[in-house]
């Protein structure tokens, strides 16, 4: 039998649309670092050089988000689009429009080149890439870590164990 899940599918979407409408404003903000980059060498750095150095330019990016959400960044006020440049966690970091992290940011952007850089030649981006797992392979790397133990760490952050 040919069984149709059209009413579910648009009873799923009708409450998230409901929920989404809820909301008649939502704070944004754009937050950008300058990237912890490699010594420029001739050389690639290592692969674990390279993974080393896009951890702790997620860790930055995680700080960041994570005091948005608490809502307990101490910015000044603007209005518009306004920069201010402001020094956390000892590296340079740029903030636009801070008062939306005073408000409690609802969608935080950040930099897709924020965990890697973008002075990279063909050999040299190589230590900075990962293999992709098998699709088809079904596991939870924070459960069986000795499998692929690159994707451990942060996949295991929301799973419960």
């Amino acid at each position: 039998t040919i069984r149709s899940y059209f009413p579910k599918c648009v009873a799923v979407v009708a409450l998230l649309a409901l929920s989404v409408g809820a909301l008649d404003t939502f704070s944004a903000a754009v937050y950008e670092h300058t990237v912890i980059l490699p010594n420029r060498t001739e050389t690639p750095v290592s692969k674990e050089e390279g993974l080393l150095l896009m951890n702790k330019n997620i860790d930055v990016l995680e700080r960041a988000v994570k005091l948005a959400a608490k809502q307990v960044l101490p910015f000044y006020t603007c209005k518009g689009d306004l920069q201010f440049d402001k020094r956390v966690f000892g590296i340079h970091e740029k903030l636009f429009c801070p008062t939306c992290f005073e408000q409690g940011a609802h969608i935080i952007v950040t930099p897709e080149d924020g965990i890697d850089g973008w002075v990279f030649t063909r050999e040299s981006i190589y230590p900075y890439l990962e293999d992709i797992p098998d699709p088809g392979v079904n596991w939870i790397p924070c459960r069986e870590p000795w499998r692929e133990w690159n994707l451990h760490p942060r996949s295991s952050q929301g799973v419960p164990l």
